[in-house]
């Protein structure tokens, strides 16, 4: 039964009803406001008719009764007339206005008293200049206020204006019956054609609501279904309105699942470089600890030259141990952005002359050849020299650690046309295809009897990449590798005077 009523309330508070209940709103204010209007129309219009039609009434009152005969009303043959001609038309009052408009005599269905003893006379003097033609509303003099239709007509004696024939077209009476008609007639509306009109509105409305919003609606479902965990719950693709949301859509989720296929791949990579950092700290720490522990057990029985041969192991062990802490350090930084390379100009073939002398001697120990190629007047670059520099290192430092003895690990310089090529080629073992894919990821481990974390390479790519510089990799398994970039070369302004 909750699950019923939960289902009805999340049905009737869809985006669907609201805009329905809203349109219904809207219909029915319409619709009062349109038979209001309507009514005030219809009366405004049969007043209007009303006047038209008789509009000469008070001229042929005037011109056939002569109720003003030397400023004095004939009080008998006025009422007499009058009487017989309200016996015909009931709903009229009739008045005799002196020429300032004071009210004389009247005969009206009802002895009711005048609330005025004037008749403002605007309204008649324009009634009677437009002819009647021109529909005008005049004071009623038996309620103060209100205005209603009227014939008027001058009264005239040797064509001297001695006062008004004003008539009101409608009394008290003929109000009264044409209200109640008027209230039967817009209940007959209102029954017979508002709400039948009302009814076929709305439910036209609902079908085009519901058409106009099924996109909207497709949009919802598929939204929550993601919401859900449907991850691959996409919006169909249209050519409406709304194509943009959902094209909009449809790149939001594919950006959100990648982003969480990121996150799973970082989170395994972290774990796989937890297990991998505790593997090469480990091994290192076991070392110095067994030395440290025999130079301390057997000390007594241990030659100088033995003692010095475990000191040197222990002193170097050490140094790998910080080499790879400093490593870790190091990528750490270039992760979050806190290096920032000083782009200045330097010449490239320096760099390569240290880094070659620096390493010649530890490859002649390892009975390894390198070997230094590049032409005279290598122009100069543009970047950070010392990241650079850093860059060559851990290029050099992988091509000795891979190369067997007897091998041979060269530096090249190229210039070409824009650039300055660095290359760094070694006869090792090379690397595999699969490999390449990940070589230079910060937490991948290659496999092989040399295998390590790869930060060195991870550190390399991540200098570059602050340069906007690619590095290249061209290996073929048991015949070597190639690492290569390029930097642009340095063009110095001239400013001629």
């Amino acid at each position: 039964m909750g699950h019923k009523m939960n289902t009805l309330k999340n049905i009737f508070s869809s985006f669907y009803w609201k805009i329905s209940v809203a349109f219904l709103f809207c219909l029915l204010v319409l619709g009062v406001a349109y038979a209001i209007i309507t009514a005030y129309s219809a009366e405004m219009h049969f007043i209007e008719s009303n006047q038209r039609l008789h509009k000469d009434l008070a001229g042929h009152i005037a011109e056939d009764v002569k109720p003003l005969i030397g400023g004095e009303v004939q009080d008998k043959a006025v009422e007499d007339i009058l009487h017989s001609m309200m016996v015909i038309n009931p709903g009229v009052e009739v008045y005799l206005l002196d020429a300032a408009g004071k009210i004389l005599h009247f005969v009206a269905p009802d002895k009711k008293d005048l609330k005025l003893k004037h008749v403002p006379l605007e309204p008649l003097k324009t009634f009677i200049a437009s002819n009647g033609n021109e529909c005008i509303l005049g004071h009623d003099p038996r309620n103060e206020g209100c205005y209603k239709a009227f014939s008027a007509a001058p009264i005239l004696e040797n064509e001297a204006l001695t006062g008004y024939v004003y008539v009101v077209l409608a009394s008290e009476e003929y109000d009264s019956v044409a209200q109640m008609f008027m209230t039967s007639y817009m209940l007959r509306v209102g029954i017979g054609t508002f709400f039948l009109t009302l009814l076929g509105a709305f439910l036209l409305g609902l079908f085009l609501i519901w058409y106009l919003t099924r996109t909207l609606r497709d949009v919802s479902e598929t939204v929550q279904r993601f919401g859900e965990g449907k991850l691959d719950a996409r919006l169909a693709k249209t050519d409406t309105e709304f194509a943009g949301l959902s094209n909009t859509f449809n790149k939001m989720a594919d950006t959100i699942v990648a982003n969480m296929e990121a996150r799973k791949n970082m989170e395994k990579l972290r774990r796989e470089l937890i297990g991998n950092v505790s593997h090469d700290l480990r091994t290192p720490i076991t070392v110095i600890s067994g030395y440290v522990e025999t130079l301390m057990m057997k000390k007594e029985h241990l030659t100088e030259e033995e003692q010095h041969q475990y000191i040197e192991v222990i002193s170097k062990t050490t140094q790998d141990m910080e080499k790879l802490v400093g490593q870790l350090f190091e990528l750490s930084k270039l992760d979050a952005r806190q290096v920032e390379p000083k782009m200045d100009p330097f010449f490239i073939a320096e760099v390569a002359q240290d880094v070659f002398l620096k390493y010649k001697i530890i490859a002649e120990e390892k009975g390894i050849s390198l070997s230094l190629d590049m032409p005279k007047d290598v122009p100069m670059v543009r970047g950070d020299i010392s990241l650079l520099e850093r860059v060559v290192q851990n290029l050099l430092d992988n091509a000795i650690k891979f190369t067997p003895k007897g091998g041979t690990v060269k530096i090249w310089l190229k210039i070409l046309k824009e650039e300055v090529c660095f290359k760094i080629t070694d006869t090792g073992p090379g690397i595999s295809k699969e490999e390449q894919e990940h070589i230079f990821e910060r937490y991948y481990r290659a496999e092989g009897p040399k295998k390590g974390g790869g930060l060195g390479l991870a550190i390399a790519k991540k200098i570059l990449d602050l340069h906007e510089v690619n590095i290249i990799l061209d290996s073929t398994p048991g015949k070597g590798t190639t690492f290569r970039f390029e930097l642009p070369i340095y063009i110095q302004s001239t400013i001629e005077i």
